[in-house]
């Protein structure tokens, strides 16, 4: 089964014709009938707007029929953990839920967010195995505790498209942002390893303490490798953003958030002014566009007069999400690419 569970499961081909379909789909912006007769279920653990909104929307692009799902609302809640005794909120096991789901849809999409609390869960990403083990249809990443791969192709193909084709040797600056609570690192991951993998020149700008896990740099340093880009890390905010060709804001927890979640609040709160984005930031930057994957705070992560101005390509981003879904429903159902 073409399960998507991370991009970093998947070779650079099956890669590389995912983005080039997103683009395809962009440029061409095609209904179609290829995939008449499939039934997509989505089932979000946690909110969503624009996964939510742009998967249902591919499905129907394509001629097929999307069903959403909210476990506890509308729906049983549902244990993920295996070998529990279920005496608590949850009346269902996924194992049961999706067992029947895969009985009833061609593909699954799934977004369980990370615990923040546990973190042997996370970094095993243990609540998105549950489902695809229960499930015996594709399973489609909606983003988990690790990864956000359909976030990943859609910032790949926005940057691809605007800067114009090959962007290997372009410097992107991937920016901790502040935020009032502790984020998960599954955007961040993503944005990341898409990036390197794109053969750009990445810089992860973060302050002491919120650096992104050792075994998520070390995957981004061997595709950067492989595609002629490389990954580095930097305390300097300033130093970073100097000639860089896109900034990517994103706020994410750091290191203390599980075993001294009120220290990481306060590391977190000490950064805000310092490291909320402006548009004199900018100045020093290769006239760079500005990326969020959204939502986001005005205010808080970057000033309105960024988002506001015409560096701004968060929405073109946002855009892209549908296209790069209609990609990855075409690869999860082995549909025949139109022109």
């Amino acid at each position: 089964m073409n399960h998507l569970t991370s991009w970093t499961d998947l070779d650079d081909a099956t890669w590389r014709a995912c983005l080039d379909r997103a683009l395809w789909h962009r440029q061409n912006r095609a209904w179609s009938q290829s995939a008449a007769a499939k039934a997509l279920g989505l089932v979000f653990f946690n909110p969503s707007l624009r996964t939510r909104a742009s998967m249902d929307l591919a499905a129907a692009h394509l001629g097929a029929h999307a069903v959403t799902l909210t476990p506890g609302n509308g729906t049983w809640g549902l244990e993920t953990r295996d070998g529990v005794t279920m005496d608590g909120l949850a009346a269902e096991h996924v194992k049961e839920a999706f067992g029947v789901l895969s009985r009833y849809v061609d593909a699954l999409g799934v977004r369980t967010f990370a615990t923040l609390t546990d973190p042997e869960a996370d970094a095993e990403d243990r609540a998105f195995r549950a489902v695809v083990d229960a499930s015996t249809v594709p399973v489609v990443n909606l983003e988990s505790a690790r990864w956000h791969p359909c976030q990943e192709l859609g910032d790949a193909a926005t940057i691809t498209d605007h800067l114009g084709g090959d962007v290997r040797g372009k410097k992107l600056v991937l920016h901790w942002a502040p935020h009032p609570k502790p984020l998960p690192r599954a955007v961040p991951n993503s944005a990341l390893l898409m990036a390197a993998r794109l053969g750009m020149e990445v810089i992860v700008a973060r302050p002491d303490g919120f650096g992104l896990d050792a075994d998520v740099l070390d995957l981004a340093r061997d595709a950067a490798r492989r595609s002629g880009g490389s990954v580095t890390e930097s305390s300097d905010r300033v130093g970073a953003l100097s000639g860089a060709s896109v900034v990517y804001a994103k706020a994410w927890a750091g290191s203390g958030v599980y075993g001294s979640p009120d220290h990481e609040a306060q590391q977190r709160a000490s950064h805000a002014d310092t490291w909320r984005l402006s548009s004199d930031d900018l100045v020093q930057t290769d006239r760079a566009a500005f990326m969020h994957c959204l939502p986001v705070r005005r205010g808080v992560v970057v000033d309105g007069d960024v988002l506001d101005g015409d560096r701004a390509i968060h929405l073109l981003q946002a855009e892209y999400r549908l296209h790069a879904q209609k990609a990855i429903l075409e690869w999860v159902w082995g549909l025949g690419a139109e022109g």
